[in-house]
């Protein structure tokens, strides 16, 4: 029998976004120089989620992208890992910006590192930052992000699915005991 257990509710969702947009611009003393980029595919739009709540705060519209990292990915066994994929929309340079990566679910960090070498394939960024939503912990690289909406210590027979309105019709993260029922889990 599968046992699930709702971490975050849409207005800890909600809650979590607006923190962490306050949190980075704090960092980042504003928003200039600053872009942000969501790994595809909650990634995504958490990122959107982030840079429209910085532009109603600051009243400036910085730039956002998405970055589909299989390409990347260190798992991969083909020989063309390193060409750019299609379904990546970063339209702008990275040269000398101060780019937050964002993602859903922090894990083991290969996710981060497939990022990380993505976008150092597009330039030169003066420094990059990682926002997650949630930290679920077993890291097998070292890689610690600066922004974290929720702290979420798992075993590792656990898995988390966040959902996302604008994809799942429903704003949730769920942690699962024996694996989800469906969708993207990490």
């Amino acid at each position: 029998m599968e046992k699930k257990a709702l971490i975050m509710d849409e207005n800890a969702i909600r809650r979590a976004v607006t923190r962490i947009t306050y949190e980075i611009l704090e960092l980042n003393r504003g928003a200039e120089n600053l872009c942000i980029i969501g790994i595809l595919s909650r990634g995504v739009v958490l990122a959107e989620r982030i840079a429209q709540k910085i532009c109603e705060l600051e009243q400036v519209h910085v730039d956002f992208g998405a970055l589909d990292i299989t390409p990347y990915r260190d798992d991969r066994t083909d020989e063309k890992n390193c060409q750019q994929s299609a379904r990546s929309t970063i339209c702008f340079s990275v040269q000398d910006k101060r780019v937050v990566i964002v993602d859903d679910v922090l894990y083991t960090g290969r996710s981060c590192r497939a990022a990380i070498d993505a976008i150092l394939a597009l330039g030169r960024p003066q420094c990059m930052q990682l926002a997650v939503l949630v930290d679920r912990g077993h890291r097998e690289l070292p890689i610690r992000p600066d922004y974290v909406g929720k702290n979420v210590p798992t075993a590792q027979t656990e898995t988390v699915r966040v959902s996302m309105k604008e994809l799942d019709g429903v704003d949730r993260v769920v942690i699962y005991q024996n694996g989800p029922e469906e969708g993207t889990i990490a």
